[in-house]
């Protein structure tokens, strides 16, 4: 039995945990907007598929990234101190697949796609919904994941043409509901 104690003086006990499927089964219930997180600096550029990526405030511009550590990306984002967040439209889900793909090299995931350099340097997807350039503030390790605080520096919207955005939910694609 494992005692952690939190910031509140509660002590979580490991039993009191729900079953990690019944928590897999509930977060397949929450939809999520696919993205491409990527980064570049002395190693080079990198890049994953992430779906856990929200906003945390306006004032000032911030967005939050859960990054797993076993990601080969990880060490890279907070080495580089940079990263952009590419949000993807439905037409673009071969693309999501390529780089959620642990087969494949990151020159292979760049190649599949068109590029650009954001302020920051990071990667920026040409033809996402929207990208956000962002520099790495705050970094946390929560259970198999680092959760990255970005303070963002760029927003740049995208020509979509209507296209719906992408959506991760009950664990397959799906397309945003477009008016």
């Amino acid at each position: 039995m494992t005692n952690v104690i939190t910031p509140f003086g509660y002590t979580a006990l490991e039993e009191d945990a729900v079953p990690v499927a019944d928590f897999r089964n509930g977060m397949a219930a929450l939809a999520s907007a696919v993205t491409i997180v990527t980064t570049d600096g002395s190693q080079g550029p990198h890049g994953f598929t992430a779906s856990a990526v929200c906003s945390v405030s306006d004032t000032p511009p911030t967005l939050l990234v859960c990054i797993n550590r076993s990601t080969s990306a990880h060490p890279h984002v907070l080495e580089h101190g940079v990263l952009a967040i590419n949000v993807l439209h439905g037409g673009q889900q071969p693309l999501s697949d390529i780089f959620s793909s642990r087969s494949r090299l990151m020159a292979e995931r760049f190649a599949a796609a068109r590029w650009h350099r954001g302020r920051t340097g990071a990667p920026l997807l040409d033809g996402a919904l929207v990208n956000f350039d962002c520099r790495v503030r705050e970094i946390r390790d929560v259970g198999t994941h680092t959760v990255v605080i970005a303070h963002v520096v760029d927003v740049i919207t995208g020509e979509n043409d209507g296209q719906p955005g992408l959506v991760w939910f009950n664990r397959q694609y799906s397309h945003a509901v477009t008016r």
